[in-house]
């Protein structure tokens, strides 16, 4: 994620709730409303209900887990669904994911076929004609024999690009159960979503630097009530219980008044808290943040395209993988860095340089691209191998995968143009020829340890 600069995320002294591990069986935990019998009951059902008020969720039609994280989520979910009966994951990611790496590993145990989308080089969009293939059900297949779990994100965390809901409508008349992956959307994308038309089995989303920054956030793990019948009671560990604390500190509020009763925090512990993390962004209309979120991207895209080396011609400074200038593109970025002699820089030293310009992005790998015969030529040049965590149908054991190391950023709600501007100016710090050098320099200068460059 793309940090806004430092001004604009609340720095809170003290925490107003804590998280803590719960066992049991997930199937139980939403049978009973996700619910505890203790004093945490009041805390995690007002939690449950702002949240699901804010993304617009029926309490009648889904019930919810707390997570520690999405990957926490993804894993619950993958121990408790039944692939002995629907033995099929299909995953439609174009970069590796610590989440789904997790899923598959442990569907794997429990014996499914793991199969993944392919997305076609360079713009990253899904290979159409391969995932129908995947998802379409053949003429002799029994309609009610359910064929597995499909995994469905709106849009690439790593590239941006965008997918066709029509996807998981497919997938849901073709016989799968469909979990839908909403940690990319933005804080109000779920208004438009249309969720009353997809219903999806499953819902994950995170909150992250919503409520504070201890604790940093929490996941959240929706099923609906119809389908929590076929999961499987088995014991586990994942879900998180929301533990009210002594003294409660409601986030992006600025009221200068700390003198707060011991009974009126016992009173917000207790389930009458305001959420006005959750508050802040639904005072702010749904079409102010979506295209705020767009001119945003879309700028520095063309931005980072007009870079080029003043000592080789018509060589750019940076090369992005997906969407370029799109109106439906998503809030997020993979690029690469290349010196004027057209050779990469590393994503992990420009993370690394950018960290130390205060500006938050990261790394990333992204896979299962599929070159046309256009293209065929790149696929050499530009792919590596690494060993991936998972294994897909017909492999045996660790598989060597192709793919590309990029850096990647994504913006939050609160990025604005300053954000933006200052990673453009970092970033054009490398049309100087000497700019890694010196910078290598001056780290070990400072901290007298060498960066490999």
């Amino acid at each position: 994620m793309f940090s806004p600069s430092p001004s604009r995320v609340p720095n809170l002294d003290f925490p107003f709730f804590s998280l803590s591990y719960k066992t049991g069986s997930l199937k139980t935990q939403l049978l009973l409303g996700g619910g505890t019998a203790d004093g945490r009951a009041n805390l995690e059902t007002s939690m449950r209900k702002r949240i699901m008020e804010f993304l617009h969720i029926s309490e009648s039609e889904y019930a919810m887990v707390f997570t520690a994280n999405r990957t926490s989520a993804f894993k619950l979910l993958a121990e408790a669904y039944p692939f002995q009966t629907s033995r099929k994951l299909l995953t439609v990611y174009d970069y590796e994911s610590e989440a789904v790496d997790a899923m598959i590993n442990s569907s794997e145990k429990r014996g499914a076929k793991v199969m993944s989308a392919e997305f076609s080089w360079p713009r990253l969009g899904i290979n159409s004609e391969k995932l129908r293939r995947m998802i379409v059900r053949k003429k002799d297949k029994k309609k009610r024999e359910k064929r597995g779990l499909f995994v469905f994100p709106v849009h690439s965390r790593v590239s941006g690009t965008r997918y066709p809901y029509i996807w998981m409508n497919l997938a849901q008349e073709n016989g799968w159960h469909v979990l839908l992956d909403a940690c990319a959307l933005g804080p109000k994308d779920m208004d438009s979503f249309g969720l009353s038309l997809i219903r999806p089995d499953f819902i994950v989303c995170s909150f992250y630097k919503i409520f504070g920054e201890n604790p940093s956030g929490f996941g959240c793990l929706f099923v609906k009530k119809s389908a929590v019948p076929i999961l499987e009671t088995s014991l586990c560990m994942g879900t998180m219980g929301l533990v009210p604390v002594g003294r409660v500190l409601l986030p992006l509020v600025e009221t200068g008044d700390t003198s707060n009763s011991f009974s009126e925090q016992e009173e917000a512990a207790s389930g009458e808290l305001d959420c006005t993390g959750l508050d802040h962004v639904d005072i702010l209309p749904m079409t102010v943040i979506t295209n705020r979120g767009r001119y945003l991207i879309n700028w520095l895209v063309k931005a980072l395209l007009k870079l080029e080396h003043p000592s080789t011609e018509g060589v750019r400074l940076v090369r992005i993988y997906g969407p370029k200038v799109r109106f439906d593109r998503g809030p997020a970025l993979a690029f690469n860095v290349f010196d004027w002699k057209g050779e990469k820089v590393e994503p992990v030293l420009v993370q690394k340089l950018a960290d130390r310009s205060g500006i938050s992005i990261s790394y990333g790998f992204l896979h299962h691209l599929s070159f046309s015969e256009k293209y065929g030529e790149q696929k050499a040049g530009v792919t590596e191998r690494r060993t991936s965590t998972g294994t897909m149908v017909g492999s045996k054991g660790k598989e060597r995968v192709k793919g590309v190391k990029v850096v990647t950023l994504a913006l939050g709600f609160l990025t604005d143009f300053e954000d933006v501007y200052r990673l453009w100016a970092f970033v054009s710090q490398f049309l100087d020829a000497d700019f890694v050098e010196k910078e290598s320099w001056r780290y070990t200068a400072l901290n007298r340890e060498t960066v490999v460059v």
